[in-house]
């Protein structure tokens, strides 16, 4: 007398789940790949760092070694940036600032942008190459 059980196992592979993880992943380096996007206006050589990079829609400030400010890709004084920085950032509910200092920028120029951000509630994030 053969005994048989109920429950046989079928040697079939069903490709619908890996499908949908691999339209899954398709989608999301579709999005992540069209969301990234540098602010590349001004060619300088940032310092080396680690750290994750966020993507929102934000104002760069970039300080050349010359002394030279920029608001995104137009030129402004010291004295103009303020003005121009709040008047670029109205209107958004949550305003932050990319700094983007080169290496041999003193310091003093980096807490003077640092400083105008805190007074205003803007948020810093601060720009650095990855190695």
């Amino acid at each position: 007398m053969k005994l048989r059980g109920r429950n046989q196992i079928k040697p079939e592979f069903n490709m619908s789940s890996m499908t949908d993880v691999v339209f899954l992943l398709l989608i999301f380096f579709m999005i992540a790949s069209t969301l990234a996007k540098q602010l590349n206006t001004i060619e300088v050589k940032l310092p080396q760092g680690e750290g994750k990079t966020e993507n929102r829609n934000t104002v760069a400030v970039t300080i050349t070694d010359s002394g030279r400010f920029y608001l995104n890709e137009n030129r402004v004084t010291k004295n103009q940036l303020e003005t121009r920085l709040i008047k670029a950032l109205e209107g958004g509910q949550a305003p932050s600032l990319v700094l983007r200092a080169e290496e041999k920028v003193a310091i003093q120029e980096v807490v003077f942008v640092m400083n105008v951000a805190n007074k205003n509630g803007i948020k810093v994030v601060l720009a650095v190459d990855t190695p």
